[in-house]
């Protein structure tokens, strides 16, 4: 099947009314000129390789879309599934948390994770996307640990990252604006809200922690999965990472702990919510001033799927290379820092995991392929056509 007359976002260049040729889901054949008789017509329209997601919380609100609206499992993953196709993406590693003193509540127990977790494994052949599974481990939380290594020794898991969310230091290292959130969020006192915090720094003292954060790290290392640290805020930190072995520092807090990330090789993650709204909602590094400062590498959904597209184009005025370094973070990049080499690159041989965008006041996702298959269309690109084709 040919596709024709895009603007092909290749990984070092723009090609202008280029073509791809896709033959049995992967790309076989990319020329610099249209071609006759394709199956589909881009009409100028880009043509950029589908997003490979890293950090994707979405899961969360699909199966508790209110507080205590608590939603069929099964169904959630289906819904997010729709959506994600939608974004664009055609890689998404859902990022689920073992973190039972989370103000999330029951969305991050240790039963509704691992049901989650087992539920994408289960459905992953029939649905839309490739869906995998990113656990977020949180260090504190040590009673989860053999309920992740349950699952890392069942393969159900492609990518762990460890977390550290205790309030004081990394996200949250502002404790006072901490305690007003959760007062919020929980419709409690400032007072109570407090005590829940003190709570939370006295178990960063459990001795249990060092020892079950090396045996999950030891773990996920045997079974070569992509490890990342998570909201690192010094160089310290980071230090301490790199020498566990992580190599995909996610959302640094700082710029001197991005510098740092950076200087060791690991890939510095950060949200496209961030990079479209040019600040971090917690008032940390903003993705754009990394990406100014050549600090990032990869950019995921976060919270916010929809965010790719937007926050790719206004990287992409920022960042030396233009639009095929932008669309890198997402694609490529991304693909790589997860260790997946098949996908990634609008380049012979890779999947044709591909995304049509029209550019325009509000740039809107025309279709999405996986494999050279339809799994999003608006109608714009005639997917009838090209099925028959």
């Amino acid at each position: 099947m040919w596709l024709s007359n895009f603007t092909l976002v290749l990984p070092d260049e723009v090609v202008r009314e280029g073509s791809v040729r896709v033959e049995d889901g992967a790309i076989a054949e990319i020329r610099p000129e249209p071609v006759a008789g394709a199956a589909i017509d881009g009409g100028g329209r880009l043509l950029m390789p589908g997003f490979v997601d890293l950090h994707g919380d979405m899961i969360e609100r699909e199966i508790a879309p209110r507080p205590n609206a608590h939603m069929p499992i099964d169904f959630g993953i289906h819904e997010l599934d729709k959506k994600l196709a939608a974004a664009g993406v055609t890689t998404a590693f859902a990022a689920v948390s073992f973190a039972t003193e989370s103000v999330y509540g029951h969305v991050r127990s240790l039963e509704t994770t691992s049901a989650v977790i087992e539920g994408i494994n289960r459905l992953r052949d029939n649905l839309l996307i490739d869906h995998r599974v990113h656990a977020r481990y949180e260090i504190t939380n040590v009673g989860a640990a053999p309920a992740l290594e349950r699952l890392l020794n069942a393969d159900q898991i492609d990518m762990v990252s460890l977390t550290d969310h205790t309030p004081g230091q990394g996200q949250y290292n502002n404790l006072q604006s901490y305690i007003l959130s959760i007062s919020e969020r929980r419709a409690i006192s400032e007072e109570m809200a407090a005590e829940i915090v003190a709570k939370r720094i006295a178990m960063r003292n459990n001795p249990e922690i060092e020892a079950k954060l090396k045996e999950i790290v030891a773990l996920s290392l045997k079974h070569d999965l992509s490890l990342a640290s998570h909201d690192d805020d010094s160089v310290e930190k980071v230090a301490e990472m790199h020498d566990l072995g992580v190599t995909i520092s996610e959302f640094p807090v700082t710029a001197p702990a991005a510098e740092e990330a950076r200087r060791r090789g690991l890939w510095t993650l950060m949200g496209a919510p961030n990079a479209l709204r040019g600040q971090s909602m917690s008032g940390n590094l903003s993705a754009l001033d990394a990406a100014r400062a050549g600090l990032l590498s990869v950019i995921a959904a976060d919270y916010h799927p929809a965010a790719f597209v937007p926050g790719i184009f206004k990287l992409a005025d920022m960042v030396e290379g233009g639009l095929p370094v932008a669309v890198a973070m997402a694609t490529g990049n991304a693909a790589r820092s997860a260790g997946l080499l098949d996908r990634g690159e609008i380049a012979i041989g890779q999947r044709a995991d591909l995304v049509a965008v029209e550019p325009g006041d509000v740039h809107r996702i025309r279709a999405t392929f996986r494999a050279g298959r339809f799994v999003y269309s608006d109608g714009t690109l005639h997917p009838l056509r090209a099925l028959a084709a």
